[in-house]
């Protein structure tokens, strides 16, 4: 297992994230907590979580897992989303965040958060508020870390202009999705986050499981997280492009040449790129977590890094074709 730092922090990590969206459901507890031990064992760090996962029951597995080596462990979780009945259960007002952070301890059986971070922006609630509540959780020692996730470029740029201008902490990591088949984070996000210094923890990086190779053909699949009837970024019409089983197909020809599954290669790659600090993997077994874990250790060829940057790329979009026409050097 490698380490990274965290944006611009001392913070280190290990290169993989165990993310534990499905702990309590998909995954029972007793595999769940299993699984974190082993990811443990192999000398990973990192674990990420939210509030809203299971309606708490990942947050409480979590805690269960971790209360007796809670030292090893770089503990993640979120909030924002609506997790109770009443107007304030949502958001980020102070007192949404106040009450959230105590609700996400208790259930992980611990007095402090590693990384606590904004799931989506909240329009409602001015950024300034947020981010002055945050501050006093750091100053509290209840929180050692920010980040967010699901953030445009601009609304991650005027946070850490915010937090730079009233001294405030600042977000050291930022969480979108990111894979070889949803790349629209290279737009604008991850040239910001390498120009200020800021972790990217990607989500969903195999595609939802697109990338493991299991889906051959447009019809919508009667088995995996796309047969669930899911709307937005697990809704299957917005995977089942040519597109994306060009990149699939390519993957799997790396895949076979070099004797690594197609997961594995598409973690690689996003390993090998820059920028990228620790990709948050998900597993709903154990089999699958062995494989995930699969893809450290070594690293994709020069040749194969280009093929899959080449067939996943976006196309070249004003105002980035303009500018890149003037591009200087010395």
């Amino acid at each position: 297992m490698e380490y990274r730092t965290v944006g611009k922090s001392g913070l280190l990590v290990s290169n993989l994230c165990l993310g534990t969206m499905t702990f309590g459901k998909a995954t029972s507890e007793e595999e769940s907590i299993s699984m974190i031990h082993r990811f443990l064992d192999y000398g990973g760090n990192f674990i990420d979580t939210a509030d809203v996962y299971v309606e708490g029951a990942s947050e409480e597995i979590v805690g269960k897992a971790i209360q007796d080596r809670r030292s090893e462990v770089v503990l993640a979780t979120k909030v924002r989303m609506k997790v109770g009945p009443h107007p304030n259960d949502v958001g980020y007002s102070r007192k949404r965040i106040m009450e959230g952070v105590e609700q996400s301890l208790r259930r992980l059986k611990t007095d402090y958060i590693d990384l606590y971070q904004l799931h989506v922006w909240d329009h409602l609630t001015p950024i300034e508020e947020t981010l002055r509540t945050l501050d006093d959780l750091i100053a509290s020692g209840k929180v050692r870390y920010i980040g967010c996730s699901n953030f445009l470029a601009w609304q991650l740029m005027k946070s850490l202009s915010i937090s730079e201008f009233r001294g405030y902490a600042r977000f050291i990591s930022i969480q979108p999705q990111y894979s070889l088949v949803s790349r629209e984070m290279d737009r604008e996000v991850l040239s910001l986050c390498l120009e200020e210094n800021v972790g990217v923890l990607p989500w969903a990086p195999l595609g939802g499981g697109f990338l493991s190779g299991k889906y051959k053909s447009v019809a919508e699949p009667s088995f995996g997280r796309f047969s669930q009837g899911l709307t937005g970024e697990y809704e299957w019409k917005n995977k089942a492009l040519d597109k994306n089983f060009n990149i699939v197909a390519k993957v799997e020809e790396i895949a076979q040449e070099i004797d690594k599954t197609p997961a594995q290669v598409s973690l690689n790659w996003l390993l090998c790129k820059e920028g990228i600090t620790s990709p948050i993997f998900g597993a709903r077994t154990l089999e699958q977590f062995e494989e995930n874990m699969g893809s450290i250790g070594w690293h994709l060829s020069a040749e194969h890094i280009q093929a899959l940057d080449e067939v996943s790329a976006l196309p070249v979009e004003y105002p980035n074709r303009f500018i890149e026409k003037f591009r200087r050097s010395i």
